[in-house]
């Protein structure tokens, strides 16, 4: 990927997440070393705070949470989340960057 945190993937964009699970609220903190920081109150137990992303990012986005899918990074800080059905602008002006 590049330095960027969105990618265009056909229809689809490649978001490249840092995720501080824990947070005393969840929202995007912004953007830093080509990743979109995300930070969600869920716990990084048993898949917790992956749930929470999908979530978290269908909601921001407005989108259904089965368009929204974890690519990579299951068990780290650091995912690659697929959103289907979106471009890349659409993606960056709902999420507010």
């Amino acid at each position: 990927m590049t330095d960027s945190a969105f990618r265009a993937d056909g229809n689809d964009v490649l978001l490249r997440v840092r995720v501080q699970p824990r947070a005393s609220r969840e929202a995007v903190v912004g953007e830093a070393e080509g990743r979109l920081r995300v930070a969600l109150t869920a716990p990084p137990v048993e898949g917790a705070a992956n749930d929470a992303l999908r979530r978290f990012l269908a909601a921001r986005l407005g989108v259904a949470r089965g368009r929204v899918t974890l690519e990579a990074g299951e068990k780290s800080r650091e995912k690659t989340v697929r959103v289907a059905g979106l471009s890349e602008t659409a993606v960056r002006d709902a999420l507010g960057l």
